[in-house]
């Protein structure tokens, strides 16, 4: 009979909010794999457990997948954990879990803490509608066109940023979303020096010339304000207006251009083309 694969949460930061639940399953599997090892046999060792402990991360997961799953497909169980929060969320638990369940092996999931919701619940923005972008690309250009996918998006954006790329990631977001677009910097969570800022774009980047960062970081984006519809279809120059307006706000204008041209019948290139000749 075929094993059970845990999906166990750890704290985000502080050890006081690992669940009875996730303890109790740590004490039951007969292994774990482990994000980092170090960081689990930390844990493990606040608990009291010796476990055998198989190292799964991003770079070593493909040739781990299939002998962590013959080994629960054998009888055995095993608890899944990353460093901090829910595992396959913006993780390579992911792909485990998806094979897992496409070979009919029971996936359990022991939740607890997650960073983005956590964050999210602190804002101050609007949580009734959001969306979990997770880490940026690293590189400027796919960074730059990730964000401009997202100009016209309503909901509340959330994503994770290491302290080293937090001052090239809000240039980028200053330049597409503005700078008064409120957004709300969450690092180190639940830990000592947690800090939680409700701001905006611009001054975001000003507090960081003072202020180096440190710590991960959790951004909490607001989303962008709904366009009315109009009862008579706008001109070209009128979309072209609209995006004029966001550039003086701050907006980059390949960014307004495709902002004011989401919901009329031009496309970006035409409203592009248009607010340059003006």
């Amino acid at each position: 009979m075929a094993g059970t694969l845990y999906i166990v949460a750890t704290p985000i930061g502080n050890l006081n909010d690992l669940t009875p639940r996730a303890a109790a399953t740590f004490g039951m599997v007969d292994f774990i794999a482990a994000e980092d090892t170090r960081v689990t046999l930390r844990l493990l060792n606040h608990l009291g457990l010796k476990k055998p402990l198989v190292s799964y991360y991003e770079h070593n997961q493909r040739e781990k997948d299939d002998y962590i799953l013959q080994r629960v497909m054998d009888g055995e169980n095993c608890a899944l954990c990353s460093d901090a929060g829910m595992p396959a969320i913006s993780d390579p638990g992911e792909a485990i879990v998806r094979k897992a369940l496409e070979q009919g092996i029971s996936v359990v999931p022991i939740p607890a803490a997650a960073a983005c919701i956590t964050a999210l619940a602190v804002s101050g923005q609007d949580t009734s509608r959001f969306v979990f972008e997770g880490f940026l690309p690293a590189q400027t250009r796919q960074r730059r066109q990730r964000l401009e996918q997202l100009v016209g998006e309503e909901r509340t954006m959330i994503f994770y940023e290491a302290p080293h790329k937090l001052k090239a990631t809000l240039t980028a977001m200053e330049q597409v979303f503005g700078p008064e677009r409120s957004i709300t910097l969450a690092r180190e969570l639940t830990k000592l020096h947690e800090e939680i800022c409700k701001t905006t774009l611009g001054e975001a980047l000003q507090q960081l010339e003072q202020t180096p960062a440190r710590g991960e970081y959790v951004l909490v984006l607001a989303g962008g304000e709904p366009v009315e519809q109009e009862s008579q279809p706008l001109t070209l120059e009128e979309v072209a207006a609209q995006a004029r307006q966001l550039v003086e706000e701050g907006m980059a204008p390949t960014a307004a251009a495709k902002q004011a041209a989401a919901k009329s019948p031009f496309t970006k290139d035409q409203v592009y083309r248009q607010l340059l000749e003006e």
